[in-house]
């Protein structure tokens, strides 16, 4: 399993943190042939990360409200699936938002993203006396303990490429 990038979004759609461990497919510019011959496509230029940052938040929150309106209150998103990654999609009751981008071949990470946010977000996040309450202005979680477990997190237990 490959493991492309993690966000976590506030309540205010802030992203404060992302963590980025492969480039997804299709994600960066073509990479020109062997033979210098473009390959006909147009190239496109790679986003920020501020800009992929927003576009994730944008696609898990319309997503989201489809599903709600679709299939109604009860029913929630968790990930979807395109040819090239898939998104895994995790939401607390305080409206914290994580968000996994992964290979296509992973299976549904729910409930690694809830071990994520309780195991590793709360205690080190929550539960320190100097990390702030809200994150303004995206000032992100600036924990250099989450930052390692989540890292540790995903390479033992999922893998990252």
């Amino acid at each position: 399993m490959v493991v492309y990038s993690f966000y976590v979004f506030d309540r205010h759609a802030e992203c404060i943190y992302k963590k980025k461990w492969a480039l997804r497919p299709g994600s960066s510019s073509k990479i020109p042939q062997p033979n210098g011959i473009s390959d006909g496509q147009p190239q496109s230029k790679a986003l920020s990360a501020e800009d992929d940052a927003k576009l994730v938040f944008g696609t898990i929150f319309s997503l989201r409200n489809m599903v709600r309106k679709l299939g109604g209150p009860e029913d929630n998103f968790i990930s979807y699936r395109t040819s090239h990654y898939k998104l895994h999609y995790y939401e607390t009751p305080t409206s914290l938002k994580f968000v996994m981008v992964t290979d296509t071949k992973t299976n549904n990470l729910r409930i690694v993203l809830h071990q994520i946010y309780v195991s590793l977000y709360v205690e080190y996040v929550v539960k320190n006396p100097l990390s702030p309450v809200e994150h303004p202005g995206g000032l992100g979680v600036n924990c250099e303990l989450f930052e390692l477990g989540v890292e540790q997190f995903v390479v033992s237990n999922i893998g990252r490429g």
